[in-house]
């Protein structure tokens, strides 16, 4: 039986691990400000019919600290990368110049600011669904040990191993978390 509460544990921590793997890359979408190239990963062009990313297509470069630029592999892709940036929406503006295409990233207002925070809580808030789904998960099959066989001790103290685990991954979010509400509010 000792075997089995192993498992459980292994999966739901497995399963925990994706969910802040998935916060982390959510939070590198929103922009705190500062160029960065992670803020183009969800947009793809039009590559010769295939829905390709950008970072695929071009060489993606950080000018400065408000300047993003784009280096497409052909200049034949200029104005489809272009016109990508534009339709996915971001608030950002691109710049062609025949070579390569420039983005200012825009210095953010109080109430951007203040939008961005409520969208790294709504993540945040997503991502610890995620755990305590995976928490709920393990818990669910150690009742079922027990319901096969398991002593009340040891699913108890099963329920407790989850529930550290469930607490650390918890706490790895909440700490991010405030870490990119601080990056986000500092001016």
């Amino acid at each position: 039986m000792q075997e089995e509460l192993t498992f459980i544990y292994d999966v739901a921590e497995e399963q925990m691990k994706n969910a802040l793997k998935h916060f982390d890359a959510e939070l590198l979408k929103i922009r705190a400000g500062r160029a960065n190239p992670n803020m183009l990963d969800g947009i793809r062009v039009d590559y010769y019919g295939a829905e390709t990313p950008i970072k695929q297509v071009s060489n993606l470069m950080v000018s400065d600290a408000r300047t993003l630029s784009i280096q497409p592999w052909e200049k034949a892709m200029l104005e489809t990368i272009e016109r990508a940036i534009i339709n996915a929406n971001l608030g950002l503006s691109p710049q062609n110049n025949g070579e390569k295409i420039l983005i200012n990233i825009p210095a953010l207002t109080e109430e951007r600011r203040r939008d961005l925070v409520k969208q790294v809580l709504q993540e945040s808030e997503q991502a610890r669904i995620a755990i305590r789904s995976a928490r709920h998960k393990a818990n669910e099959e150690v009742k079922g040990l027990q319901k096969n066989g398991l002593s009340e001790d040891l699913a108890r103290d099963g329920e407790s191993n989850i529930q550290k685990i469930t607490d650390k991954f918890v706490k790895a979010i909440d700490d991010k978390q405030k870490n990119k509400e601080e990056e986000i509010m500092t001016i």
